[in-house]
Parts: structure tokens; sequence; C-alpha cells
């Protein structure tokens, strides 16, 4: 064999080697997070998710950037602008967390026109153009009712806890809810309030409209809501009714203390922060020239009585229960879309 061609082989042995994330096609793209909202447990958390597994693929050559952007305010119209100043900056993909499902349709029309990929996800956007990437939020809000109904067959009032005024997430899981009522109709939601998915505004608001309530059985929320009302309610004289909770350290640390004192039972949902590296490695995939469905969905994640105790074990202090993606995992789930 001459020299040329052992250095051929030798090349052609490193590259099979090499591991699937060292994508050439990419490299030199820069992918932008475009982020809403951080006053909470849960968007803390997925900015943390984002930092983590995107500065390992800078790192790795698969992208030259990956920057995170996150607005002042819950503000769609504070977020086009961000969306345009991307433009701008020459990202070639915006990675977006969106305040309003058609408010920013605007701005991501005029980011697909100048040629960037656009993936939505958690809060997603209804332009065509862009990727969606999200549970299904409307079964998600169902599945607490279908719990509720058996564990207390009999029924009765419900509170329930909405999330952020205004966005997709909240409206969908409030609607799923709302069927789940017309599902199992011994049940009556009989006050609603906004807790922002953040347990020091659920507390207040919890406590505010407690007065004003019949005793009640249940309380449906959305996520980082939960540990909230147990405070406001435990300040009162009332029976704690069962409480959905929503995957955040401090629901689960309560519901492990009632649970050994008392044998308290409840269950636990919400979507995985980690769903922003799935949308990163979405959008790497489709620069990469993957072709990849406008709709994706993933599981939400859901803790039982029966496992509480390792997913508390397994959340960081002050965190949320979590599931990070790799590109592997993006890939399956864009193949298991076809």
């Amino acid at each position: 064999m001459t020299i040329r061609k052992m250095l051929m082989a030798s090349a052609a042995i490193a590259c099979a080697a090499m591991p699937v994330t060292a994508f050439a096609d990419t490299s030199a793209k820069k992918i932008a997070l475009s982020n809403n909202y951080a006053g909470n447990s849960w968007r803390q958390a997925m900015l943390t998710s984002w930092g983590k597994v995107t500065s390992e693929a800078v790192k790795a050559g698969v992208v030259a950037a990956a920057d995170p952007f996150t607005t002042a305010e819950n503000q769609a119209t504070e977020q086009a602008a961000q969306i345009q100043n991307m433009i701008l900056q020459g990202y070639d993909a915006i990675v977006l967390n969106a305040a309003s499902p058609t408010a920013l349709n605007g701005a991501v029309k005029e980011a697909c026109d100048a040629g960037i990929t656009v993936v939505s996800f958690d809060g997603i956007v209804t332009e065509p153009c862009a990727w969606r990437i999200a549970v299904n939020f409307k079964e998600m809000g169902r599945s607490e009712v279908e719990y509720l109904s058996k564990k207390l067959p009999a029924g009765g009032n419900l509170l329930e806890i909405r999330g952020l005024a205004g966005v997709f997430v909240d409206d969908e899981i409030s609607a799923g809810i709302h069927d789940g009522v017309k599902q199992f109709p011994q049940f009556k939601i009989v006050g609603s309030v906004h807790g922002d998915w953040a347990q020091d505004v659920a507390q207040k608001a919890v406590a505010g409209i407690l007065p004003s309530l019949p005793d009640i059985v249940g309380v449906v929320t959305q996520g980082g809501d939960g540990y909230g009302a147990a405070q406001a309610i435990a300040a009162t004289d009332r029976k704690m009714p069962i409480i959905i909770m929503g995957n955040r350290e401090d629901e689960l640390k309560w519901w492990k203390e009632q649970k050994d004192a008392k044998g308290y039972e409840t269950m636990s949902v919400s979507i995985a922060p980690g769903v922003s590296t799935l949308a990163f490695w979405v959008a790497q995939q489709i620069l990469d020239g993957k072709q990849v469905k406008k709709d994706l969905v993933v599981p939400f994640l859901r803790i039982d009585q029966d496992n509480l105790e390792t997913n508390l074990a397994n959340t960081q202090a002050g965190g949320v229960a979590n599931v990070e993606y790799t590109q592997a995992d993006a890939i399956k789930v864009i193949e298991s879309a076809k």
C-alpha cells in the first residue's frame, strides 16, 4: 500500500470513529434562543438546560454559536423586536419560546423570508413556516381530572390555578381541564385564578380566593403553583385537598413530607424544561438538511406515588424534574414523526 493510500485509509477510519455530533455542514451556523419569560423555576431550568447542552455542542464544533436571549417583560411586541434584531445579527436559526401563538407570526415570517429556520417549543407559534415542538397540553390537563376521578369517584368542587394569561400553554391546559370536567361531570370548577406558574404568585392568588369558595376536594394546576396552593390552604382551617403538582422540587419535597406523615397521595405532571435542548437539536438537524415534519409531539413528564422518591432524589434543589435531550434523541423524535 502506498503512503498516500495509507493516509487515505487512516482518514477514513478516523472519520468513521467521529461522534455523530460532528457535522461539518452546521459547524459555521449560529442558533439563537428567543425566550419571552424567565420568572419561574421552570424557565430557569429551561435556560440552564439550554446552556449546558448547547455549550458542549459549540465546544464540539457542531455549531458556531447558540446564544440565549430573554425579554425583560412577557410582551409579544418586545419579543418581535428581539427576533428582528436576530435577523439583523445573521443567525441561521431561531429557537423560540413565544409570548403568543399568533402575535409573533409577522416577525417569524420575516425571519423565514430571510432564510432563517424558526423552531418554536412550549409556547409555540401558528405561522406555517415555523416548526413546533409541544406536548399535548390539552391531554395533560384532562389527565389531571381523570386522576382525580379515580381517587375521588364521588367528585366534588375543584379550584383551577391557571398559568400566564394570554399564553398558548395556559389556554391549552385549561381547555384540557375543562374537557376533563365534561368527561367526569361529578366535578365542578368553583374558582379560577392565575398563578403565573410561580409559587409566590399562586400562593397569594389562592389565599385571596379561598374565603369566597365552598369546600374543595381538589386543585388542578399547570405547574409551579402546587406548593404555593398548599401553603395558602395550610394557613386556613380547611382540609387539605388533592393538589396536582407540577414537578418542581419544592412541590415534590412537600408531597414527600405529607406522604410520610399522613399518607398523602397525588400526582405531578409537566413538560420537561429540557425540551429547549430538543428544539436546539431539531433546529441543528434542519440546518443540516434533514426533512422534519412541522409539528412534533413529545410526552409530558409524569410523577406518581410509587416513583416520587426517585424523581425527588434526581431533582436539583430549587429546580424542576427534567429530561435533557441528545442529538440522537432528536433524530428519533424526527424519524418517529414521519
